[in-house]
């Protein structure tokens, strides 16, 4: 079998053409008067209103593919050894964080609870609360 050879397996069915006497007479199935029952139905296009509806933006937008950072209370941290670094990577292996879209996610740590141990924190976001009190346990913010 060959392109040419290729043909429907039922006939393509017909357009009613209304209104043009016989059977379907006066209104045709369309109604009685209205804008929909005239000829030609100069209806508004769909996506010209959609379109008119949205508000007139300027510039670039970009801020709805921006990931808020996963939020760590400091009390969290205290079942690390004293001395250990501290990272993203580190509290997705101690199940802390979850991974978001298959990355490591930002990192923010809050003040929430208290902090004993000396702990090294690199590549987290830090409140000033939760600054304080690792400064005060001894650690240090890379």
């Amino acid at each position: 079998m060959q392109l040419h050879q290729l043909h429907p397996k039922h006939k393509s069915k017909r357009k009613k053409r209304i209104g043009r006497g016989g059977k379907r007479g006066t209104f045709s199935g369309r109604g009685v008067k209205g804008q929909k029952s005239r000829s030609g139905r100069k209806l508004e296009p769909i996506v010209r209103g959609l379109i008119k509806k949205y508000p007139k933006l300027r510039g670039y937008k970009f801020n709805e593919w921006k990931t808020k950072p996963v939020v760590v209370s400091i009390g969290s941290l205290e079942r690390f050894e004293t001395g250990e670094k501290i990272n993203p990577s580190v509290l997705l292996e101690k199940k802390i964080i979850p991974k978001i879209k298959g990355r490591v996610p930002k990192v923010k740590i809050l003040g929430k609870g208290e902090l004993t141990k000396a702990l090294t924190i690199e590549n987290c976001d830090i409140s000033k609360s939760a600054r304080e009190k690792v400064e005060k346990a001894g650690g240090k913010i890379k």
